[in-house]
């Protein structure tokens, strides 16, 4: 399997996290699990038929799909003819881009996009980076959430552990305000993307870790109660116990 980021231009930069592409090879017949980020996507088939949201869609060649953001891991078949090609949104940038109702009727699917918002597949092939900075940077809407990116902000210097009393207070708004615009605009409560921002942490740490640093340790660092409440926030996470990691 070839996988390969492209970085948006740097109008795009607050908006995007990345491009990226996804190749098999003649050794690949294998899942795939990705686990929750806290960011919604977009991606296009460009290779047989995929299947993908673990086994419960199969995604079409030439068809682009919206990603909503994931509430837990989510396996996808790759194969040697499988080819995708992806964008990672930011948090609260979809509507940067696209007109929508709530985020949160996106959460958890794959949903296949209407034509007027799909990608061309002869453009995308002839010169990807081009392409899609061209095609973004021109439906690119100046949206006012500013107050709601500097919560996220907070969020992640404090790697999910600064609780939503204490969030809402710091940016001056109410408990329910976050609420109605964490579901509105990234698809799940402000809550729900503490944990997976400090989820994130606590893997990046056991993927990083010595042998000295335990997992209670890491637990302690990250904000939980102790390494059984870790190693439950990562099971439900990933599909299995820190050890597997």
């Amino acid at each position: 399997m070839k996988y390969r980021e492209l970085k948006p231009t740097i109008a795009l930069e607050p908006y995007i996290h990345s491009f990226w592409e996804l190749k098999g090879d003649e050794t690949d017949s294998q899942w795939e699990r990705n686990f929750p980020d806290g960011c919604p996507g977009l991606v296009i088939n460009l290779g047989n038929e995929c299947i993908t949201d673990n086994g419960a869609l199969r995604m079409d060649f030439g068809k682009t799909y919206a990603v909503g953001t994931m509430t837990s891991f989510k396996d996808s078949f790759i194969e040697a003819d499988t080819h995708l090609f992806g964008v990672c949104l930011k948090p609260a940038s979809f509507s940067n881009f696209y007109s929508f109702a709530a985020l949160n009727e996106l959460t958890g699917k794959t949903v296949q996009f209407e034509k007027s918002n799909s990608f061309s597949i002869e453009k995308l092939i002839r010169n990807p980076a081009d392409y899609l900075n061209s095609f973004f940077v021109n439906r690119l809407q100046t949206t006012h959430n500013g107050l709601l990116q500097s919560v996220i902000a907070d969020i992640h210097r404090s790697n999910g552990q600064l609780s939503i009393d204490h969030l809402a207070k710091r940016n001056f708004v109410t408990v329910r305000w976050l609420e109605r615009n964490f579901k509105t605009y990234i698809g799940i409560t402000p809550k729900a993307y503490s944990n997976i921002v400090r989820f994130q942490n606590a893997f990046a740490l056991i993927k990083s870790s010595s042998n000295e640093q335990s997992l209670l340790d890491i637990a302690f660092e990250c904000g939980f109660y102790d390494h059984s409440h870790l190693a439950n926030e990562i099971k439900r996470n990933t599909g299995v116990v820190p050890s597997q990691l």
